[in-house]
C-alpha cells in the first residue's frame, strides 16, 4: 500500500471538493487511512478551491506542506501553477486544458500566462506533467459539469484503486439520474492519461 499526498486543485463550481470526497471514499473503501481538508475562499465568486488530500496506512493530519504533494490534480491551467510550492520534486501533475481567468486578469491587472509559461515553470520540479483536454470531452460526454469526474478517470491511473471502488464511490456520491454520464466521464478519463 503506498501513501500519497493529493492536492485538488481549480476554481468555485468546479467540483473539486466533491472530487475530493470520492477520492477520500474509494481509497477508505480500499483499505486507507484517509485525511482531507478544503480551502475554499471566494469559491462562489469563481476564486480558487484548493483541497489537501493525505491517504496511508495511517496518518494524522490533512495538510500537505510545501515540496510534499506526489500529486497535483488541476481542473484549471493556472491553479496548477498556483499549487507550484505543494509539488515535490519529481511529483505528477494533471491538468485540463481550460483557461478561467481570475477577476485580476479581467481588469487588466495581470495578463495569463501562455500554456508555454505554464509548462516551464512546473517543469522546473517535473517532467510528469499530463495536459489533458477535459472540459472539451466533458462537453462531448453531454455536460461540461461531469469534468471533476472526467479528471478523477485520469487520476485513478496513478493510484492503488481498483476501478470497480471508484465506480462504487461515485455512485454513492450523485443522484441516480446523473450516474450514467458520470460513469462516462470517469471511463473517458482513464483513456485520456498513459502513466509515462
Amino acid at each position: 500500500m503506498n501513501n500519497y499526498s493529493i492536492i485538488i486543485a481549480g476554481v468555485g463550481g468546479q467540483g473539486v471538493i466533491l472530487a475530493g470526497n470520492i477520492i477520500g471514499d474509494a481509497a477508505i473503501a480500499s483499505g486507507y487511512d484517509v485525511k482531507k481538508t478544503d480551502t475554499i475562499g471566494m469559491a462562489q465568486r469563481g476564486g480558487s478551491v484548493i483541497s489537501h488530500l493525505r491517504m496511508a496506512p495511517k496518518i494524522y493530519s490533512p495538510l500537505i506542506g510545501e515540496n510534499r504533494a506526489d500529486i497535483v490534480l488541476s481542473f484549471e491551467k493556472m491553479e496548477a501553477a498556483r499549487c507550484f510550492n505543494f509539488l515535490k520534486p519529481g511529483g505528477i501533475v494533471i491538468l485540463n486544458n481550460r483557461e478561467m481567468p481570475p477577476l485580476s486578469v479581467g481588469c487588466g491587472k495581470e495578463e495569463y500566462p501562455s500554456d508555454n509559461e505554464i509548462l516551464s515553470f512546473l517543469k522546473q520540479k517535473t517532467d510528469s506533467i499530463y495536459f489533458v483536454e477535459g472540459s472539451t470531452k466533458s462537453a462531448a460526454i453531454g455536460n461540461i459539469k461531469v469534468l471533476n469526474i472526467f479528471m478523477l478517470g485520469c487520476l485513478s491511473q496513478f493510484l492503488d484503486i481498483e476501478g470497480n471502488v471508484w465506480r462504487e464511490s461515485i455512485i454513492k456520491s450523485l443522484p441516480a439520474k446523473i450516474v450514467a454520464i458520470n460513469i462516462s466521464a470517469f471511463d473517458s478519463g482513464i483513456q485520456s492519461v498513459k502513466p509515462q
